[in-house]
């Protein structure tokens, strides 16, 4: 959960406002980089990371009826049509980065729809517009029969060396709900250090910088995943969503 595994903000309600970034004209490399992704599928060993689409909004929406992960990420309850807005703006907006999680073993290629296969979600926001090398990541296993498992864990560690490798991430930071012990202690098995309590928001901030030894670390442990096109794969005749 994004608090049964990670942090107090639900990625596709907007919770990070747009920073603005000097000069972002809709086309600048901020945009850019976080639209890097639209097409990008990452295949690891136990889970496939896919693009935020509105064919997997339904479902996005169903998990969150759920009063437990309301609760456990500070969500309040959307509509299926405010759920489809969110997902767009999500596409288009600069300081964001989300990737949905899909177990890939029943995904296997083509023969399952990704709604079918949906575990969570993962997520890179730029909340510091004077650093755009500091991410803040979330990570939400949604499905109670997959937490435990390491598909959160190693979701996470395929979005962190995304970021790394493709955004220009060497800082993380990570915000859990205090009461929230399992996802505390997979972020410090993942090296990341307590740096601040929020006794008013009841929440803990974690943090990763990433110095050469940990940039090491990372792709090591990542070294399995395979990067392929999510047209290739998934949609009929190269076409890709509007």
């Amino acid at each position: 959960v994004r608090a049964a595994n990670a942090g107090s903000q639900r990625a596709p309600r907007g919770a990070v406002p747009s920073l603005g970034f000097p000069g972002d004209t809709g086309l600048s490399l901020s945009a850019e980089a976080m639209k890097i992704n639209q097409n990008t599928v990452l295949q690891g060993q136990r889970v496939t990371l896919v693009p935020y689409t509105s064919a997997h909004v339904p479902r996005y929406h169903e998990w969150m009826q759920s009063e437990e992960l309301q609760r456990l990420t500070a969500s309040e309850p959307l509509s299926l049509e405010q759920e489809y807005e969110m997902q767009r703006s999500w596409r288009d907006d600069a300081d964001k980065c989300t990737f949905i999680v899909l177990d890939r073993e029943r995904w296997s290629g083509q023969a399952r729809a990704d709604e079918d296969c949906m575990v969570g979600d993962v997520n890179l926001f730029l909340t510091d517009a004077e650093d755009p090398t500091l991410g803040e990541i979330e990570i939400m296993i949604a499905e109670p029969s997959y937490r435990g498992r390491g598909f959160g864990k190693e979701a996470t560690l395929m979005m962190m060396s995304y970021g790394v490798k493709n955004l220009g991430i060497n800082k993380f930071e990570a915000k859990i709900g205090q009461e929230n012990e399992a996802s505390i202690c997979m972020f410090k098995k993942l090296h990341f250090k307590e740096v601040a309590v929020n006794s008013v928001f009841q929440e803990v901030t974690l943090r990763l910088d990433v110095s050469d030894q940990e940039r090491q670390w990372l792709l090591e442990q990542t070294n399995h995943v395979e990067e392929k096109s999510y047209v290739e794969l998934k949609l009929p005749a190269g076409v890709l969503e509007t």
